[in-house]
C-alpha cells in the first residue's frame, strides 16, 4: 500500500509545528520558551496518535544573555556573549590567529591575550575544528578572553556553547563577532590592548526531554530523535526546528502506518543540546544500549533537498540507507565517518547504530545556523514532505524484526576517532568517555 505517501506529500502536520516553535520566541535551554516548545512537541506527538507522550525534567546549569561589548581604542565592536562563556571582562592584546588550528596555538605566544579565531577552516584541512575545540586550545594556551569570528559574510555574529561536563561554565570570556567585525578587528587592532565583557545570569535551571512511543510493546526499540531547544538570538528554524517537526511528521506517517512496526519505534526529543548534549546525555546514562536497535537522530534537515546521513561506521545503516535511496530512485547521501556533535552521540560512543541525519551543503559549518538569520523562510515544505517519506520508510526497515544492525565495540569506535584525528580534540574540550568508564 502507497496511500501513505501521498498523505505524507500533503500533510501540513511537521510544517504547522514548525510554525509553532518559531513563533515561540526563545527556546534556550532551560527558559520557559523552551518549556513550551516541550509541550507543544508532547501535544503533537499524542495528537499524531503516539502513546505515552510525555516530560521528562532534568536539572541543568543555567544561563541567560545579559549583555556583551568589545571596547578597541576608541571604538565599541558589536559583539553577542558565547552560552556558558562566564560573567567576566578581560583587558589584554588581541592576537588574532586566523583559522586557529591546533598547530597555531602550539606556534603562538598566548599568555595573557585575548585570542580571535575564524569558525571554518582552511580547504587543505581534513577535518572541522568545533567551536569548543578552539575554546579549550585557547585556554590551555593561557589566553584570558575568546572571540570567535564568524567566516558567513552579513554581519551575523556567531552564538555557540563553551563549558565542559564537568564545568558547565567556561573558564575564560567568550564571544562572537560578525565576519566583517572580525575584519576591523584584525585589520586595526591586532596586537593592541582591547577589552572584552561578558554579562550574564547564572543559576540552577530545568529542562525536559519529550518521549512518546509507536507499534509493539517490545523491549527492543528504535529512537527517532531531535532536539528543541535552540540558541536564543534567532528562531532556531533550521537548528532545529525543523528536525522536531521532522519527529512529528514521522510520528503521524507512523501512526498511519503502525502495523508495519515490528519494534518499538520511540519519538525523543532533547532538551538543553545546543549546551552540551545535556538532554540526550540524561537520557544515555539509563538506557539500556542493547535494547536500542538504532537511532535516528533528525539535526539540520529540510536546508537542502538531499538528505545526508552520517553513518559512524555501521554497514547495516549504510545498507538500510542504500536500500531507500534504490527503492524511490531518489539520492540519500551516505556518510561513513563518525560525527561526535548532536544527540546521536551519547549513544554512538559506546557501540549504538545511529545516524546523524541532516541536508547536504557544500558549505563549511552551520551556514545561517547559530545566527540572527536561522529563520524559517529559508525552509520550504516540499522538501520537509519529501525527506520525511524516505525517513518513514527507513524507520519502518529498520524496526523489522530480521532487521539486525550489529552494534559496535567502543574500542572500535574509540580507535576509529584515533584514526580520524577526533580524539585529540575531544580530549581537549573534555568530551573523550573511554578513560572515565567502568569494567
Amino acid at each position: 500500500m502507497t496511500d501513505w505517501i501521498g498523505n505524507v506529500f500533503t500533510s501540513d502536520v511537521g510544517w504547522t509545528h514548525l510554525e509553532r516553535l518559531v513563533d515561540i520566541g526563545t527556546r534556550m535551554a532551560g527558559s520557559d520558551g523552551e518549556r513550551e516548545a516541550a509541550e507543544l512537541t508532547r501535544d503533537a506527538l499524542a495528537d499524531a496518535g503516539a502513546r505515552n507522550a510525555r516530560l521528562e525534567s532534568f536539572d541543568i546549569q543555567g544561563w541567560t544573555r545579559e549583555g556583551s561589548e568589545i571596547t578597541a581604542g576608541e571604538t565599541s565592536q558589536n559583539c553577542i556573549a558565547l552560552p556558558r562563556s562566564p560573567a567576566d571582562r578581560a583587558t589584554a592584546p588581541l592576537v588574532d590567529l586566523g583559522y586557529g588550528l591546533p598547530a597555531d596555538f602550539e606556534a603562538t605566544d598566548l599568555e595573557g591575550a585575548i585570542v580571535m579565531v575564524r569558525s571554518d577552516i582552511p580547504d587543505y584541512y581534513d577535518r572541522y575544528l568545533h567551536r569548543r575545540e578552539k575554546y579549550y586550545h585557547a585556554v590551555e594556551n593561557g589566553a584570558v578572553g575568546f572571540v570567535y569570528r564568524n567566516h558567513v559574510e552579513g554581519c551575523l555574529p556567531p552564538t555557540g556553547s563553551v563549558g565542559t561536563d564537568e564545568d558547565p561554565i567556561g573558564e575564560i570570556p567568550a564571544v562572537g563577532v560578525s565576519s566583517e567585525v572580525g575584519a576591523r578587528l584584525a585589520r586595526r587592532f591586532d596586537g593592541e590592548e582591547i577589552e572584552l565583557i561578558v554579562e550574564a545570569d547564572i543559576g540552577p535551571a530545568t529542562s525536559q526531554n519529550v518521549h512518546a512511543e509507536l507499534g509493539p510493546d517490545t523491549d527492543e526499540r528504535v529512537l527517532v530523535t531531535s532536539h528543541v531547544d535552540a540558541h536564543d538570538i534567532a528562531e532556531g528554524a533550521v537548528d532545529n526546528g525543523a528536525g522536531t517537526a521532522m519527529v512529528v511528521e514521522l510520528a503521524n506517517a507512523l501512526a498511519a502506518r503502525e502495523d508495519d512496526l515490528e519494534t518499538r519505534v520511540e519519538f525523543v526529543a532533547y532538551g538543553a543540546e545546543e549546551v552540551g548534549l545535556v538532554g540526550s546525555n540524561y537520557h544515555a546514562e539509563w538506557a539500556d544500549y542493547d535494547a536500542i536497535n538504532a537511532v535516528v537522530n533528525n539535526d539540520g534537515v529540510v536546508s537542502d533537498r538531499t538528505l545526508s546521513l552520517t553513518t559512524h561506521g555501521f554497514d547495516g545503516l549504510e545498507s538500510a540507507a542504500d536500500e531507500i535511496a534504490n527503492r524511490y530512485d531518489h539520492p540519500i547521501e551516505t556518510v561513513p565517518k563518525l560525527g561526535p556533535h548532536s544527540d546521536h552521540w551519547p549513544f554512538v560512543q559506546w557501540g549504538v547504530p545511529g545516524y546523524h541525519v541532516k541536508s547536504t551543503s557544500d558549505e563549511v559549518g552551520r551556514g545561517w545556523g547559530h545566527t540572527f538569520a536561522d529563520t524559517i523562510e529559508k525552509l520550504e515544505p516540499r522538501t520537509l514532505r519529501e525527506q520525511a517519506i524516505l525517513l518513514t520508510d527507513l524507520v519502518v526497515e529498520l524496526a523489522r524484526e530480521d532487521a539486525t544492525i550489529e552494534h559496535r565495540d567502543p574500542d572500535a569506535i574509540a580507535a576509529d576517532l584515533e584514526a580520524q584525528d577526533l580524539a585529540d580534540g575531544m580530549r581537549v574540550t573534555g568530551d573523550w568517555p573511554y578513560d572515565k568508564r567502568s569494567d
